[in-house]
Order: C-alpha cells, then structure tokens, then sequence
C-alpha cells in the first residue's frame, strides 16, 4: 500500500536534509542537491523520495541512465504517486525518449489531473515533439490550474512567435515578466523577437535577476542570453561577450560535454557504415523525403524555407522522430548505436524506414516532398540512407568562425557542446569530417548547401538547389519570405523577412575572437 505521505519512515533530522535537497534541485543546484543527499544515501538507501530525489540529481548531472533506473525503483515503492512518473517522464524527456516521456507524464496526469507541474511538462515534451496544438492544449490547463505559472505562458508566447503574431507574442512576454520579473524564458523570448530591441530599462532589471541568489540557473542562463543580445544591439560587444561567458558557464556547472567522447562516436558511426553496405530492402523508400542537416545557425531554417515555398513540398519543422526510431532499435537489440549496424540486414532497415515514415505520416497533407530539419540528424546520414536509400539529404553549411559564434551567443537547449569555444571547434570540426565523409559516400543522395553562396547568387543557389532535390523551379522559392507558415526553430521571425547581406557578426567582435579563431585553427586577427 502506498504510504499516506512520502516522508514517512524518515527522522525528522532527515527530513531537513530532504526539504533542503528538493530546494537545490528545483534551483537547479546539482552539487548542492547531492551534498544534501549524501548522507540520506547511506541511511535511507531504498526510500522513495530518496531514490526521487537522487534520480533527479543524476538528471541535472546528465546521468540519463542512472537516473532512469533510481527513478523506476521509486516507482516500484510508490506506484500510484502522480509525481514519481512526473520526475520519471522529465528525466525520460531530457534524455531524448520523448516517446516514454509523454507516456509517463500522461500516467501522472491520469493519476492526478490537478497537478500543474505533470501538464507543464507534457506540454514542453509536445513542443519537443512539435505536436504544438496539443503542447498549447496542455500549457492552457497548466495555465487553468495555476494561472500565475510564467513559464507555462512564455511557452505559449513561443508559440505565438512561431506563427508569426509578433505584437502578441511580445505582449504575452511582457505579462510574464511583469508578474515574474526573473523570468528567464520570457526574457529570451523578447530578445529572440529580433523586431523589438530590448532597452536600457531592461537591461537593468535583468542585471539584477542576475544577482538574485533565489533564481534557478535556468533563469540565469536564459536571462544571461538575453542580456548579451540587448547589449549587443547597443554595440556594446566586450559587455555582451563577457555576459554570454557568464550564462555559459553557469549552464556548465552540472552538465559537461565530452568532446573525446563524442569525437570517438562519430568515428563509431562513420566506420560502421563504411563497413556494413546493407539498406533496406526496397529502393524506393523514402522517395520525397528531404532531411535538412547541419550545424545550428548555418541557415538551414532558410532552407527549409525556401523549400516550403515550392507547391510541392511540406515542411514539418524539427522532428524527433528519426533518433527515436534509432534508440527504440537500441533498446530492442539490448545494443547502443552504431553497435548493432554491422547485424543489420536489408529486411531490418526497411523495418526502420517504415517505422519512421509510419511516425510522420501526420505531416503528410498530400504534397509529394516532406522535409525533416533536425540539424543533428547529420551524424545519422548512414542511417537515413540505409533506411531510406531514397531520401535526400541536404548539408547546410556556414563559415565556421560565423557558425560557431552563432552557435555560442543562442540559448539552444540541451546543446551542451556550444559552452567553450574549445567544445564548439570539436564539434565543428566533428561535423565537418563526417559531412566530407557522407558526401563521398552517396554524392546522389547528400547535397551540400553554402550559405554563402545564397547570399553571394540567391537565384543561382536555388536553383541549384531545387535541381538537386528534383523539383522544377518556382519563382515563389525566390520570395520565400513572404510565404506563411508556422515555422518551428529559433529563426521563426527571420525567415519572414528578404535575405541580408549584414548577418556576418564576427567582425564586429573584432580581435575579441581570437580565442575561437585559435580553437578553430584560423588566423588572428592583425593588430
């Protein structure tokens, strides 16, 4: 049976320990957290609110698996708990299984559908999964059960801004910020509006969120963005540039990236599918698919907008879908990925591509091409062929100093390797081997797209770029701002607007780069 409340069979000494853990985990305090917990490891190692807690521990740490396994031993002791599998469907979602996530949040919900935070999540998981009527759906019961919960709202200004309504979405920011004034997402929610510059009476009340002991670090690293992009608008780059190392260090404390690690996997993967030739069965799978790759900020938004300007082409925005498909296969075989790539026959990708075309086929409105603009689905291009040797893949690529720069002044979730500029070159350089890697492998199938070359020729580039994908050219593809569509990325309000020649940052920055040049291997600026 379960117990009447979750402290029970816990000391009072103990339930300190307790109340302080849960404070420095909903601060977002991971050292603190454990700190606390310590202790309460040792004498209380089977209690579910101590397994809870610890599993939230190791997810602020980015101990998917780990947390995964304290948190289901939680539930094992407290099955009818709505905020077990609220704690278990955040940390499932934060690791990448939106699928399990939305799952388990769902069971929270139907366990106790008057708990605020179980809805929020849900919501958040839906905007992942770019299921967005039904993510609002949520967040507007969030909202019914705790009007005064900002965050909640903010998500819905996202919205908002993604379908183009500026001044409402601005407005819905602004409601945030008046009631909750250390409203971190509200606060880059303003400063991503790019229509609307942030002013000195703003910059002061961010600064002083910044020095507010109570704000959770997701509060400090998003208002921290914001702040570098106000003073950035004023030109005041050595200010900005020292308060987006500021906001990148914070959100370092508790998640690092493993830059060998990562750099050891790629090769993994590059390797496995230079070795293993099989691919699904029928040639013809994913004919119309069109997966648009690449680094953040290297213009693949653009792409998908130009592209969505065709008549026969629907852009569906970042999906989850193709990594999901990949993890389920992973966890079937008992094997993580690229592991299992040389035991997979013909018969098995075709299973796979089939199951991801089965997973989208929501998005399907009748429109012979469909495009998939997951940036990070370039070091799945192997995958993508063999599953569907059919498909199209476009590698959308930037210079790299502008690239990373980008990269390191936005606030991009879980993108843990844009904190250092060391990080961000690894990556970069990562991406680049593997893409020069995948574009010998299928020339027919990879199409390597310039930034630069859209902005040096739009129309030559376009072109070339519809030819590529076999569609025959439309002169809407040379307006593509004036289409409207709901564009889900960060660069929603860019998009609408013709393309720039003045996007280039880095000279702006001057000799204040030099350290990133250094990590890229460029030249110095000359004094």
């Amino acid at each position: 049976m379960t117990p009447r409340s979750r402290l029970e069979g816990i000391d009072r000494a103990s339930i300190q320990q307790v109340m302080a853990t849960a404070r420095a985990l909903e601060l977002g305090r991971a050292d603190e957290a454990a700190r606390h917990l310590a202790g309460l490891l040792r004498s209380h190692p089977d209690h579910p609110e101590i397994l809870r807690l610890h599993a939230g521990v190791l997810g602020l740490r980015g101990h998917w698996a780990d947390a995964i396994q304290a948190a289901r031993a939680a539930i094992a002791k407290r099955p009818d708990d709505a905020l077990y599998y609220n704690t278990l469907g955040s940390i499932l979602g934060n690791a990448g299984d939106y699928d399990g996530a939305i799952d388990a949040l769902r069971h929270a919900c139907a366990l106790q559908p008057g708990l605020p935070v179980s809805w929020f999540n849900i919501g958040v998981m839906l905007v992942r999964c770019v299921r967005h009527s039904e993510a609002a759906e949520a967040l507007r019961r969030t909202l019914s059960l705790d009007p005064s919960h900002g965050t909640a709202r903010a998500l819905l200004g996202d919205m908002l801004r993604m379908q183009g309504d500026i001044p409402e979405a601005s407005a819905e920011y602004r409601r945030v910020i008046a009631q909750d004034p250390g409203n971190g997402r509200a606060w880059w929610g303003l400063a991503e509006l790019k229509t609307e510059r942030l002013d000195e009476g703003d910059i002061d009340r961010m600064r002083l969120v910044l020095r507010d002991p109570r704000r959770n670090e997701f509060d400090l690293v998003t208002t921290g963005f914001a702040l570098a992009k106000a003073l950035d608008d004023q030109g005041r780059y050595a200010e900005s540039l020292s308060a987006l190392a500021r906001a990148n260090a914070v959100a370092r404390r508790n998640r690092h990236w493993n830059r060998q690690a990562f750099s050891r996997g790629i090769t993994a993967i590059l390797g496995a599918f230079t070795t293993s030739g099989s691919v699904a069965s029928q040639a013809t799978l994913g004919d119309g698919n069109i997966f648009i790759v690449g680094l953040p900020r290297s213009g693949s938004t653009l792409v998908e907008q130009i592209l969505a300007s065709h008549s026969q082409v629907e852009a569906s925005g970042e999906l989850p879908d193709l990594p999901l498909v990949l993890a389920a296969e992973s966890r079937r075989r008992n094997s993580p990925f690229p592991l299992w790539v040389a035991d997979a026959t013909g018969a098995d990708w075709q299973r796979l591509g089939e199951d991801y075309l089965q997973r989208i086929r929501h998005w399907r409105t009748g429109r012979r091409f469909l495009t998939d603009k997951l940036p990070g689905n370039w070091m799945y291009t192997g995958a993508i062929h063999a599953m569907l040797p059919a498909a199209r893949i476009i590698v959308c690529r930037r210079d790299p100093l502008e690239t990373c720069f980008s990269c390191y002044r936005h606030f991009l979730e879980n993108n843990e390797y844009q904190r250092t500029y060391d990080d961000l070159a690894a990556y970069w350089r990562d991406f680049d081997h593997a893409a020069l890697d995948w574009s010998r492998q299928y020339p027919d199938r990879v199409i390597t797209h310039a930034y630069e070359s859209l902005l040096s020729d739009p129309e030559r580039s376009i072109r070339a770029l519809l030819e590529r994908c076999g569609l025959p050219f439309e002169p809407a593809c040379l307006d593509f701002h004036l289409t409207r569509r709901q564009v889900r990325s960060p660069s929603a309000t860019q998009v609408t607007r013709p393309l720039r020649n003045d996007t280039a940052r880095a000279a702006d920055y001057g000799v204040l780069l030099d350290p990133l040049r250094d990590a890229l291997g460029l030249a110095r600026l000359a004094p």
